[in-house]
């Protein structure tokens, strides 16, 4: 019974020794490197003229635009295609430069 209990041991401290060499061999990679996962701001807002809410959807690391508009009287939910916000605003930077801050 002590032999058995012995090498049992012997045994399970080669594994721990093993394991102990294995994980000191893989690669470190540093956790900047990793890609965030996506943060998201949701902003609500209303349509003027209309009843319904409106949540807006920003995609922090990829520049998007979204939105998600509630009609209650139709009760169904209309999606906007995202909106690529770089693009816009360069557009936006060239076509209405000549106004700035002026009263």
């Amino acid at each position: 019974m002590k032999s058995k209990l012995f090498w049992a041991l012997v045994g399970l401290n080669v594994l721990l020794v093993a394991g102990l060499f294995m994980s000191r061999m893989q690669e470190n990679t540093a956790i900047a490197q990793i890609r965030r996962p996506i943060d998201f701001l949701m902003i609500p807002g209303e349509i003027t003229g209309g009843n319904a809410g409106v949540v807006y959807i920003i995609d922090t690391t990829t520049g998007q635009l979204g939105a998600f508009a509630y009609e209650e009287s139709r009760k169904e939910l209309n999606i906007m295609p995202p909106l690529d916000l770089a693009r816009a605003m360069e557009a936006g930077a060239v076509s209405g430069g000549g106004n700035r801050g002026n009263r």
